[in-house]
C-alpha cells in the first residue's frame, strides 16, 4: 500500500503535514484490530468468508454485463486503485469544526493528517475498497463511543468502516469532548487531606443488567484536590479508601487482642454516604466537569476479635471486608496464627464477616449492615460458618466462629432429545457429542472490582456439573453452551428461575436443588439487511442487533454487528424454541435486555421460531 501523505493543492491545511513532514503512526498488530473488530461484534473468519464471496459475485456480474469501466467496488474487495479522501471532524454537541484532530487509516496507515482551521483533512493514495478510519483528539472522544455505557466498548479504539471509492464526496466525523471529575477532600481536624485515596466507579452493563465497574484510583494532592479526566458521557459514584490518623499499621497488633480503639476516617462516597446505595449518582454528558467534595470526621475505629477454630484451618489466611450486598469494602483486616484470631479495625456500624477455607488457605471477609461472619469453602477440604456483631463504643474481642465442612450442590443436568434434528438444525444420523456447559455468577446489587465474573461450574451436557468453591451470596446465574448444539429449556433453583431470581449460596456452599434442562431441537434464525442499505461510497453504516428471547432464559446474548461490506447477515444458531424480539440500533449500544422497562420503550420486530426451524427476518433498521 502506497504510503498516506497529505495532499492539497487547492487548498492548504491549517497545519500542513506535506510528504516529508507526515507524523509517524504505529501500526496496529493483528490481535488489537482482531479484538476492536470482536468488541463491536464481527466475526473475524465469517467477515473474510463474506467478502470473498461478495466480491466474486460482484465480479462475475461485471463480467457478465462488460461494465468494467464504471463499475462500482465490490463489496469487501480492496482494489490497486488510489484515490483521495477527504472530509470533516466536527464537535457532536455544537456541530462546530474541530482543528488538529488526527485522522488516520487503522491497520494500514504509517503516517497521519491533521484537521484544519475549519476541521477538513485530505489523505491521499488510499486504496479503493472498505477502510477503518480512527479519529484522535486529546480531550475528545468518538461519538459513537462517547455513549456507549458498557465495559466491553474501548473509547479509545474506536474505528470507523469507510468505503473508498473514486470520486466520493466528503466523509464527515463527529467527536464528543470528555468529561471530568474534579474535587476536594475536607478534613474535621483542618489539616490538608494529602494522599488520599479516592474511588471512581462507573455505571455499566453486564449480561443484560446494570453494574458499577471501578473505573479509576488516584491520590489528593498536598492540598487535598483530586481528578478524574478523559471520562465519556455516563453515570458515576466517587468514595474515598479509609485512612488512620497515624502511619502505623492498620491492624490490631499481631499476637495481642487490641483493647484501645484508634482514631480514622472512614471510608466515605460523595457527598455523605457509607455505601454505594445511597451514594449520589454523578450524571455526566457533552463535555461536563463535575464538583465532588467530601468531607471526612475523624472517627474511633474499634478493634475487632474474631476467634476461629476449624480443625487445621493453619495460618495462610486472607482476610476481606465487605457489605450487606457483597460489595467489598476497603477496610484492611488480617489472621493471626499464634491466637488463632481474625482481626480487624472498623468504624461504628453494623456488619458482617465471612470467611472461607480450602485445605491451608483461609479466606475472611466482613459484611457492613447484615452483621454476620460466615466462612466458605472454595472446594474439597473447605470449612464454613457465620457471626453476626456490630461496632459501636467499644472493642468487639468475644465473636465465636464455629467452622462446618462445606458440601457444594451440583447441577443437575437433563436432556429433551427429539430424535429430529441436531441443536444446530442439521438431520440426525451424525454422532454429535453432547456439548460443554459453562455456568458462570455475577453478585447482585453491587460493584465488580475487576471487571470479571465468577466460574462457578461447567461440564458436559450430560451432567452432572459440579461447581467449584465460591464465597455465600447473591448471584445473577448466566449460562454458556458451546458449540451450541443445545440450548435451554429452563434452570431453575427450587423451583425458582434463575433468570429472573438470583441464585442464594448459603455459607455451607449449599442451596435449593439446581436443575438445568436442555433441549436439542433448536432453531436457527437468520438476519438480513433491508436491500435500502447499499454498497455504496463513504461512512459505512454498522447496525447492532439484539434477538432478545420472551420467555426465561439465562443463556448468555452476545450482540450482532451488521454492515454491507461482511455480507449484510447472520446466522444465529442454537436457539431456544419460542417468540423474540429484535432489536436494532444504528451504533454500539449497551443494552440492558434483562430489564423490561428498558426493553417496552424501544421500538422491535417480534419473530416465532418452532422446534427445529430455519427463519429469516429482513431487519427494520433506524432511519438517520
Amino acid at each position: 500500500m502506497s504510503r498516506l501523505r497529505a495532499v492539497s493543492e487547492r487548498k492548504k491545511l491549517g497545519r500542513s503535514i506535506l510528504p516529508g513532514d507526515s507524523l509517524p503512526i504505529s501500526k496496529p498488530s493483528e490481535w488489537g484490530v482482531a479484538i476492536r473488530r470482536q468488541f463491536r461484534g464481527d466475526k473475524i473468519e465469517g467477515d473474510y468468508l463474506r467478502r470473498a464471496a461478495c466480491s466474486f459475485i460482484v465480479i462475475l456480474l461485471l463480467f457478465l454485463t462488460g461494465d468494467r469501466a464504471n463499475s462500482q467496488q465490490a463489496p469487501g474487495q480492496v482494489s490497486n486503485q488510489t484515490t483521495v479522501v477527504h472530509g470533516v471532524v466536527r464537535v457532536g454537541v455544537s456541530g462546530q469544526p474541530l482543528p488538529h484532530a488526527l485522522v488516520r487509516i487503522g491497520g494500514d496507515a504509517s503516517t497521519g493528517v491533521l484537521t484544519d482551521g475549519e476541521g477538513r483533512f485530505e489523505i491521499a493514495d488510499v486504496p479503493a475498497g472498505p477502510q477503518e478510519f480512527t479519529i484522535v483528539k486529546p480531550g475528545f472522544l468518538d461519538e459513537a463511543e462517547a455513549g456507549a455505557d458498557s465495559i466491553a466498548w474501548n473509547a479509545h479504539g474506536y474505528g470507523h468502516d469507510v468505503i473508498v471509492a473514486a470520486g466520493m464526496g466528503d466523509v464527515a466525523f463527529t467527536m464528543e469532548p470528555v468529561n471530568s471529575i474534579r474535587g476536594q477532600i475536607q478534613l474535621s481536624t483542618g489539616d490538608a487531606a494529602e494522599g488520599f485515596q479516592v474511588m471512581l466507579l462507573r455505571r455499566t452493563i453486564r449480561d443484560g443488567r446494570a453494574v458499577w465497574q471501578v473505573a479509576g484510583s488516584t491520590r489528593t494532592s498536598n492540598s487535598g484536590m483530586y481528578r478524574f479526566g478523559e471520562l465519556t458521557d455516563g453515570s458515576y459514584a466517587v468514595y474515598t479508601m479509609p485512612s488512620m490518623e497515624s502511619d502505623a499499621v492498620n491492624f490490631v497488633q499481631v499476637g495481642v487482642q487490641g483493647k484501645l480503639a484508634r482514631s480514622g476516617y472512614p471510608s466515605v462516597f460523595y457527598p455523605d454516604a457509607r455505601d454505594l446505595g445511597n451514594a449520589a449518582k454523578i450524571q455526566l454528558r457533552g463535555g461536563e466537569q463535575a464538583q465532588a467534595n467530601i468531607a471526612l470526621n475523624l472517627e474511633p475505629f474499634q478493634p475487632v476479635v474474631a476467634m476461629v477454630s476449624p480443625p487445621g484451618a493453619g495460618d495462610d489466611v486472607s482476610v476481606q471486608v465487605m457489605d450487606a450486598q457483597g460489595n467489598l469494602l476497603p477496610y484492611p483486616a488480617q489472621y493471626d496464627g499464634s491466637t488463632h484470631t481474625a482481626q480487624t479495625m472498623l468504624p461504628e456500624g453494623n456488619y458482617s464477616l465471612s470467611a472461607s477455607i480450602k485445605s491451608r488457605v483461609f479466606h475472611i471477609a466482613a459484611t457492613r449492615d447484615a452483621g454476620r461472619f460466615n466462612m466458605t469453602s472454595q472446594g474439597s477440604r473447605g470449612f464454613a460458618g457465620e457471626v453476626s456483631f456490630s461496632v459501636a463504643t467499644r472493642p468487639i474481642a468475644n465473636l465465636r466462629l464455629p467452622m462446618a465442612a462445606v458440601g457444594n450442590s451440583p447441577v443437575q443436568v437433563s436432556v429433551t432429545r427429539t430424535g429430529n434434528t441436531q441443536g444446530d438444525g442439521t438431520a440426525v444420523g451424525r454422532s454429535v457429542a453432547d456439548p460443554p456447559v459453562f455456568v458462570t455468577l455475577t453478585q447482585t446489587g453491587g460493584w465488580l472490582s475487576d471487571g470479571m465474573v465468577t466460574s462457578y461450574a461447567e461440564g458436559p451436557a450430560s451432567g452432572p456439573l459440579k461447581p467449584t468453591g465460591v464465597p455465600a451470596g447473591s448471584y445473577w446465574v448466566s449460562t454458556a453452551i458451546g458449540p451450541r448444539t443445545m440450548c435451554e429449556s429452563s434452570f431453575t433453583a427450587g423451583g425458582a428461575s434463575l433468570a429472573r431470581e438470583p441464585l442464594v449460596l448459603g455459607i455451607a456452599g449449599t442451596t435449593a436443588p439446581l436443575t438445568l434442562s436442555l433441549r436439542d431441537d433448536c432453531a436457527r434464525l437468520t438476519l438480513s439487511l433491508p436491500g435500502s442499505v447499499a454498497y455504496t461510497a463513504g461512512e459505512e453504516r454498522a447496525y447492532t442487533v439484539y434477538a432478545i428471547p420472551d420467555f426465561d432464559s439465562t443463556q448468555s446474548l452476545v450482540p450482532q454487528t451488521l454492515r454491507t461490506s461482511t455480507g449484510g447477515r447472520v446466522i444465529l444458531t442454537g436457539l431456544t424454541p419460542g417468540i423474540y424480539h429484535v432489536f436494532t440500533f444504528d451504533k454500539p449500544v449497551a443494552l440492558e435486555y434483562r430489564n423490561p422497562a428498558v426493553l417496552a420503550a424501544l421500538p422491535s420486530q417480534a419473530v416465532s421460531l418452532g422446534p427445529g426451524a430455519e427463519v429469516e427476518l429482513t431487519l427494520e433498521v433506524p432511519q438517520r
